[in-house]
């Protein structure tokens, strides 16, 4: 039996290895991978160096960050250019569980979100209801989904 965490288009994500806690996501099954809005990306030999988001966001702080860099990987971006990006893998908080994710890092200032959580990340372990929003911070009780052969039945938790 898998349980399966309904989420909306829109969410909270926390990622802890960079101190971003609470950070406006948008939920996109048609991004492949997860991505993070970062300035001045430099790769040095196993590292990358970059900024966090920018000065209009509120968890920016202008320290330059260094972590070892994942693999440099090609990604086709939302205009449907190929890109070289860096990414890192990180731990998550994302509806009260941990979770180790990859994240790609790439300038998303012209993007309303900057973060984006693709389907690699929700696949097997959450469903996107295009309806809702902010479940996460709602205080709604959080539906889980059982799958029993071919017939599905939701429970809410207490």
């Amino acid at each position: 039996m898998k349980d399966t965490i309904i989420v909306g288009r829109r969410e909270l994500i926390s990622i802890l290895d960079l101190n971003l806690i609470d950070l406006d996501a948008k939920v996109d099954t048609g991004a492949d991978s997860n991505a993070l809005h970062c300035d001045n990306i430099v790769i040095e030999n196993d590292m990358v160096h970059f900024c966090l988001l920018d000065e209009v966001h509120e968890a920016y702080h202008g320290k330059r960050i260094s972590m070892p860099l994942h693999k440099i990987k090609k990604v086709k971006s939302s205009n449907g250019e190929i890109q070289l990006r860096p990414s890192i893998k990180v731990s998550v908080e994302f509806f009260g569980k941990k979770y180790k994710s990859i994240i790609s890092l790439t300038n998303r200032a012209d993007m309303k979100f900057p973060m984006l959580i693709g389907r690699r990340f929700l696949k097997d372990r959450f469903l996107v209801d295009v309806s809702e929003e902010n479940l996460s911070k709602k205080g709604k009780k959080w539906e889980f989904i059982y799958y029993h052969e071919t017939q599905i039945f939701i429970q809410q938790e207490d």
